[in-house]
């Protein structure tokens, strides 16, 4: 009998606008072991410069995580350094991705996009 411990992580997205928005998130839910890295991606509404990762982990508000103006990081103070990073190109999709992932990670993420944002 396998002794290791597992635990269960859901990811679950969660497309901003709901299904006619025009942004693409994959995967749409996730199941993951703990420990295993998960990549979430956002192909933005076309035209859209600006693009928002969030957070919503169990039973807490919803959080900022950071923002793009096409692949230039805005605003990362959300994010949690040590295993979160994203990153955006004008010719793929953006990411987000969780290294090593923990059961205080488990919650919906998603990501929205704009034309401008407002200060």
């Amino acid at each position: 009998m396998n002794t290791r411990f597992f635990c269960h992580v859901a990811f679950i997205l969660w497309r901003a606008g709901l299904l006619d928005a025009g942004i693409t998130q994959t995967p749409r839910y996730l199941v993951t072991w703990k420990g295993d890295n998960v990549t979430f991606r956002c192909d933005p509404i076309k035209g859209h410069t600006w693009v928002y990762w969030y957070q919503q982990l169990l039973d807490k508000e919803i959080t900022f995580l950071i923002s793009f103006q096409s692949s230039t990081p805005m605003n990362d103070l959300g994010m949690h350094k040590l295993r979160f990073s994203a990153k955006c190109s004008q010719n793929s999709p953006c990411e987000l991705s969780i290294q090593i992932s923990e059961p205080g990670d488990s919650g919906i993420y998603f990501c929205a996009s704009s034309e401008t944002t407002v200060l």
